[in-house]
């Protein structure tokens, strides 16, 4: 029995973690395109609330910290990488708990694509541009939706946890 269980939570981990580099591949593939493509600032109106335009963020989330004078590009890498540790820890000892898997692995796999972006260019190439009724939201790309989509799974999760009294 305990042979049976190693194995199906080993399996679950693995998952969890193809399931990051599906964000991650898909996010790194979509930026590739957008670095090759367009030059900073140029892009094009897809619809009337939404275009793809190719800005770059030094900063962290909204471009808090943008303009600290370059430092933080090697904080928010050194951050991102004991992220991912402690991601790749926490699946490795939870892989049976389906929800908290899929936000983490949803999380790691876009911390991972803005750390490779810091590395490579030493900002997060952003992309996706909504507007609507004179309101901008910051452009995003991939990975900030893999972070987004995951915290709100881990919200959900606790939400679920703490009502089953767990």
């Amino acid at each position: 029995m305990a042979r049976h269980t190693f194995i199906r939570n080993t399996t679950s981990y693995w998952v969890w973690l193809g399931l990051a580099l599906v964000v991650l591949l898909a996010d790194q593939f979509t930026k590739v395109l957008m670095v090759s493509a367009y030059q900073l600032g140029e892009g094009f109106p897809v619809t009337s609330f939404f275009n793809i335009v190719r800005v770059h963020n030094e900063g962290a989330a909204f471009s808090f910290l943008a303009t600290a004078g370059g430092w933080q590009r090697w904080f928010f890498t050194g951050l991102g990488v004991v992220a991912t540790i402690a991601m790749v820890w926490m699946l490795k000892k939870h892989p049976g708990q389906k929800l908290f898997g899929f936000a983490i692995a949803c999380i790691l796999g876009g911390a991972v694509g803005n750390v490779i972006d810091r590395v490579l260019y030493g900002y997060v190439v952003d992309f996706l541009d909504f507007y609507y009724a004179g309101i901008h939201f910051p452009a995003f790309n991939i990975a900030d939706s893999g972070i987004t989509v995951g915290a709100a799974c881990l919200i959900l999760d606790e939400v679920l946890r703490v009502r089953r009294g767990n």
